[in-house]
């Protein structure tokens, strides 16, 4: 038996390749499925079942294409209404392959039909728990995803996801290996771990959800407590998953067409279709086409898509370092923005060779930024709220990049300076301000990371703005 995770950083997302005596078994597969194709093919293995922990809302799953490449059956547990052909598992029903098996835990909560698979070895015994969204390292799935169309409350939920967690998962062996869909930096959680596998007895003792004091009543407080608003393109995400979507070789050759110059501004013309630049964030500030909306690769940036750019729908050319065109189209269409119309061939040279005019973002170090503080200046912080709380600068404001577009007339139309952590982040808000003409700001490179390194004063206790 090997079990490996396949663990996608930029998505924060793991998928699971399990293999007995010449059978496999893949969990959550990402959009892109030819690896897990080269891969069954090496290992000289049949691919039997896609078994799905439920319909994601985070990424586009491979399930449809996999299905089709191998003759593997899709699965779900119960509760799962999709559109095409799949098996609707039974709570406790056990699947055979090789010389092992799965068993079905149906584990409600954070969603209606939200599955674990547990793993039975050999000799039967309890090895490893596939937790989808259920149970996270450190964390559990939230709450609060599907609650309009089910007619249910958050709080409702909630309470599901308490039983779930106490009848299916609390009474495993303390030594089952927990392995999470996800980690640190996905949104389907608050609190995740940058840890990616662990076991059932270190989450007994570790995570504030799995208290053995804990009463439903508490579950449910904590479990909703400081949840943020779910990016607009879950719901998007999640309507792919049960319904379909074009393969992933039709996408691929779509989004890579070379445009020419005129081509692309013949396109990019169009106010509808969106100029998405993917350099990095000192390339960008450099030089970009007006109408830019900076994601660099370098970041989480599937996440920052889907929170930039709400609807997956949305018509997109691409400017991209040379040699990155097919990274770019592959990791948009992860999270289902299909919709990639072509790259400029070339990529921003041929733009600034051409003549034509371009913007810049202007920058300053983290000790330009200490010594401006001195005229006391009107710094605007990107960053989480729970990363604004736990230290800033004094007298900033927060204004967190999620939610950068519904608060834009909270921007001034007088200098201020933008920073979040590291640079990334605040070069996409510094982008977006500038598509919206607010340009009169700099921002600090190296963000937060690079101030606390200087003489500038932050508190954790101080008020958020001026005279507060």
């Amino acid at each position: 038996m090997l079990v490996e995770q396949i663990y996608t950083g930029c998505l924060s997302q793991g998928s699971y390749y399990i293999i007995s005596n010449g059978e496999g078994i893949i969990i959550d597969p990402l959009r892109e499925v030819q690896p897990y194709l080269d891969r069954a093919k090496r290992d000289g293995v049949v691919i039997k079942y896609i078994l799905e922990t439920h319909f994601h809302a985070d990424f586009v799953s491979g399930h449809l294409d996999l299905a089709k490449e191998t003759g593997a059956k899709i699965v779900y547990g119960p509760n799962a209404n999709p559109t095409f052909d799949f098996y609707s598992a039974k709570d406790g029903e056990v699947f055979n392959f090789g010389n092992v098996s799965f068993k079905v835990l149906h584990t409600p909560g954070h969603t209606l039909e939200s599955t674990c698979y547990l793993l039975l070895d050999e000799n039967g015994k309890e090895h490893a728990l596939f937790s989808g969204d259920t149970l996270f390292i450190g964390d559990v799935g939230r709450p609060d995803l599907v609650q309009k169309a089910a007619s249910m409350t958050m709080d409702d939920l909630a309470g599901m996801l308490f039983h779930s967690l106490r009848d299916k998962v609390m009474t495993l062996p303390d030594d089952v290996i927990v392995y999470p869909a996800h980690g640190a930096g996905s949104a389907c959680g608050k609190n995740l771990s940058k840890e990616t596998v662990s076991t059932i007895g270190e989450q007994k003792r570790n995570n504030y959800a799995l208290r053995a004091d804990m009463t439903e009543a508490d579950f449910i407080k904590e479990v909703t407590d400081g949840l943020l608003p779910p990016p607009g393109y879950f719901g998007m995400n999640v309507a792919m998953n049960k319904s379909g979507y074009d393969s992933i070789s039709e996408v691929m050759k779509r989004g890579l067409t070379p445009l020419d110059l005129d081509a692309f501004e013949l396109i990019s013309e169009n106010k509808e279709v969106l100029i998405l630049d993917t350099r990095n964030a000192s390339e960008f500030a450099g030089g970009f086409i007006k109408r830019s909306l900076f994601v660099g690769l370098e970041g989480q940036f599937a996440p920052w898509v889907g929170a930039m750019i709400p609807n997956v729908n949305q018509k997109i050319v691409l400017v991209t370092e040379e040699g990155k065109e097919e990274e770019t189209v592959k990791r948009l269409a992860r999270v289902g923005y299909d919709h990639v119309l072509g790259y400029l061939k070339g990529g921003f040279e041929t733009w600034l060779s051409s003549g034509n005019s371009f913007e810049k973002i202007d920058r300053i170090d983290a000790d330009e930024f200490a010594k401006e503080m001195e005229n006391s200046p009107l710094v605007i912080d990107v960053r989480k709220p729970d990363e604004f709380e736990a230290e800033h600068v004094i007298y900033a404001e927060s204004i967190p990049l999620d939610h950068i577009n519904e608060n834009l007339n909270k921007f001034p139309n007088k200098l201020f300076i933008l920073h979040c952590a590291g640079g990334y982040r605040s070069m996409i808000a510094a982008s977006v301000l500038k598509m919206h003409g607010i340009s009169d700001f700099a921002d600090v490179i190296g963000g937060f990371s690079a101030i606390s390194k200087t003489s500038v004063k932050t508190s954790q206790f101080q008020c958020s703005s001026k005279g507060g």
